[in-house]
């Protein structure tokens, strides 16, 4: 039975309207909240739980469209605080505006899916949909939206085409899942907190009760930790590809939001290109967050263009939206490098895709590590591998980063003169290498640079490439060594100013540790220069002057749920590196944590990963990883924790994972998995 304080607590929620009215400031109408809870029946018998954000006006016979995010991530204690401020402000312009978690996770019955993206999960959210369309509210039309997750999905399920779903909003996603999303960056082995914290809630049961009798310990604890099977799959091919559909099977309308501080962005010109339906996309300076919330700025509304998008989509209002530019970008000026949180200068323009008037800027990896407007002559430059050097990356591609001059001392490096006028990019650069090198193994890493007048280096963008995948990321083969192969690299989307005076740097290496895991050989690399199939960098420029768009509005107040707070953590958390110069050792410690107040108890999280890598030994790469999420209930705690290892030698992988259950610090339950599987050319 739930207690009397939470139900008091739950009570009030359900009738709160004043918070709200704060979440729809400059709307025309505020509409005011209802709060309901649903069970949505599956045919298995299991229910999803879902909280319907309504308009507390709704009037008996009105129909207006369902707005549907549906992901794990436990929507009554997790993300309660910023589901309240979203799902409120649509319910607030007329919407019913719906959060479902997937089967497993929160109050959701079932146990979790055997991975992300499952088939269980997508028919169950093709049934949500066709219930959402039934409802005596609806009007029928149901549009989905959602950040990560919830954007994966919304695009997963566009491509599946359910009757009812009309237009999607996706923020920060991606349909490349092998080479995009987290766990094989660019193809590349990857363990990040993501692993750490989402294994450990595949056991976690539902708020507010936190349920631990024996079968739900049995259908959450005990299901197997989705890391490792994403280990036993070091390739591409059907395992990674059977969420997915083509792109060109989307018919309905797509409202893209990406940051280029953000792992997420490349998919945004895919689907531009692609998608045969209407696609609006934003592209601004953001991190992996809503862009009026996000650590980088300048932070905008966005809420405000979406419900404009969803009622001309899904009320059929002639709102004009149909008319709007298919493309606006944030043109990021230079700035000095730095990770944290501030406003990245740049300017915003309107285009459609491809951008008029971009035209290939190319250069020439050339002798005494320049670049050349034209080929040089032919030469060869080496590097030898250094599997610690990386850490100054961060963990994702486009994060604000540091001084990128110590990873720059473990690369090859080649810029260009002084520039004359100043050189402005959008798009995908391209970097084409003629190498070879001395081992069955190696990877490949391109990282584009701004060097300032004073010697400061600020990251750009940047894309690595395994050797092995160089054909194909399904079916990989070993190098020869010694034998020269062409490698292209195509880097993430970037958007700069390099101004007049400053340099333009491409930095090559064999290693960024941790954010992708070594190769296990020792070795040299040979870069030939020079010639007609020598090394190159292609740039995509564009006109340095171009049409400005629209501006957005600053970003509205954000109501929080009653009696709730919200402390995260500023991304990037503690990074600290450490390194022993005698042994050439190296160590990589993040440190994060997070923590939540509601009136029947309160949520604190803590992770802790500890990167290990020998440069004398490039095949003993190491990580731990320890996450708490305490559960505090009154004179009950309940303290989940996960320890996940990863290690490896030169042939395999080690795999060790243990998920535990403390209810006031004595153990009630403990499940673990060891596994050694062989390296696939990773």
């Amino acid at each position: 039975m739930m207690p009397p304080t939470m139900r008091a607590w739950l009570v009030a929620l359900l009738g709160c309207l004043a918070a709200q009215s704060a979440a729809a400031a400059g709307a025309a109408v505020d509409r005011g909240l209802k709060i309901v809870t649903a069970a949505i029946p599956m045919p298995d018998g299991v229910e999803l739980a879902a909280t319907l954000y309504m308009p507390a006006d709704l009037r008996p016979g009105e129909r207006v469209p369902a707005l549907l995010e549906y992901l794990p991530y436990r929507k009554d204690d997790d993300t309660l605080t910023r589901d309240y401020g979203v799902h409120g402000y649509f319910a607030a312009h007329g919407y019913v505006s719906v959060r479902v978690d997937i089967r497993g996770f929160g109050r959701s019955g079932g146990a979790p899916p055997a991975r992300e993206y499952s088939s269980i999960e997508q028919e169950d959210g093709e049934r949500v949909i066709a219930w959402l369309a039934r409802q005596s509210w609806s009007n029928g039309a149901v549009g989905m939206f959602g950040i990560s997750w919830g954007g994966f999905n919304s695009i997963q399920l566009a491509m599946r085409r359910p009757p009812a779903l009309k237009a999607i909003l996706a923020v920060e996603a991606t349909e490349a899942l092998f080479t995009e999303d987290v766990h094989f960056m660019d193809g590349i082995a990857h363990v990040d907190e993501y692993e750490l914290s989402m294994d450990l809630d595949q056991g976690r049961s539902g708020a507010p009760e936190f349920p631990i009798d024996e079968a739900t310990l049995a259908a959450r604890m005990d299901s197997a930790p989705w890391s490792l099977d994403y280990l036993r799959h070091q390739r591409d091919g059907a395992f990674w590809r059977a969420p997915v559909r083509p792109l060109e099977d989307i018919r309905i309308p797509c409202f893209l939001i990406a940051g280029l501080q953000d792992g997420y962005r490349d998919s945004v010109l895919r689907m531009l290109e692609r998608v045969h339906a209407p696609v609006t996309a934003w592209v601004g300076p953001w991190n992996h967050d809503y862009p009026n919330t996000s650590v980088y700025g300048p932070r905008v509304e966005w809420r405000d263009r979406a419900v404009r998008w969803f009622d001309h989509w899904l009320k059929g209002i002639a709102n004009g939206v149909d008319r709007d530019p298919s493309l606006v970008y944030y043109l990021q000026h230079s700035h000095p490098p730095g990770a944290q949180p501030q406003d990245v200068p740049g300017e915003w323009r309107a285009a459609a895709w491809p951008i008029a008037g971009a035209q290939p800027l190319t250069w020439f990896l050339a002798p005494n590590h320049a670049l050349a407007a034209a080929p040089g002559s032919s030469s060869i430059d080496r590097l030898r591998y250094a599997p610690s050097a990386g850490a100054e990356a961060g963990f994702w591609w486009g994060e604000l980063l540091a001084d990128q001059r110590p990873v720059d001392a473990f690369s090859l490096v080649y810029d260009t003169p002084p520039l004359a006028t100043a050189v402005a990019i959008f798009g995908r650069p391209e970097v084409r290498l003629l190498a070879s090198v001395d081992a069955p193994l190696a990877n490949w890493y391109a990282r584009l640079e701004d060097v300032a007048p004073d010697g400061q280096v600020t990251a750009v963008t940047g894309a690595a490439l395994s050797g092995a995948q160089r054909r194909s990321t399904a079916e990989p083969q070993a190098l020869v060594p010694g034998v020269d192969y062409p490698f292209a690299i195509r880097l993430h989307l970037g958007s700069w100013v390099f101004p007049a005076g400053h340099r333009i740097r491409l930095a090559v290496s064999n290693a960024l540790w941790p954010m992708m895991w070594p190769t296990p050989f020792p070795m040299t690399a040979q870069l030939r220069l020079g010639g007609d199939q020598g090394s190159r960098l292609e740039l995509p420029q564009v006109p340095a002057r171009a049409t400005a768009a629209a501006p957005f509005a600053p970003p509205a107040p954000v109501a929080t749920a009653p009696g709730t707070s919200d402390d995260d953590f500023a991304w990037p958390g503690v990074w600290t590196l450490q390194r022993d110069e005698a042994s050439g050792q190296a160590r990589v410690t993040w440190r994060g944590k997070s923590a939540l107040r509601f009136p029947w108890g309160s949520f604190d999280h803590h992770e802790t990963l500890l990167y290990d890598v020998d440069d004398g030994h490039p095949e003993l790469a190491s990580v731990d990883g320890q996450v708490d999420t305490i559960q505090t209930l009154g004179s009950q705690v309940l303290t989940y924790r996960g320890h996940l290892h990863v290690s490896s030698d030169a042939t395999t992988f080690y795999y060790e994972y243990t998920r535990e259950l403390l209810r006031n610090d004595v153990l009630v339950h403990s499940r673990s998995w060891r596994e050694a599987i062989p390296r696939d050319l990773q």
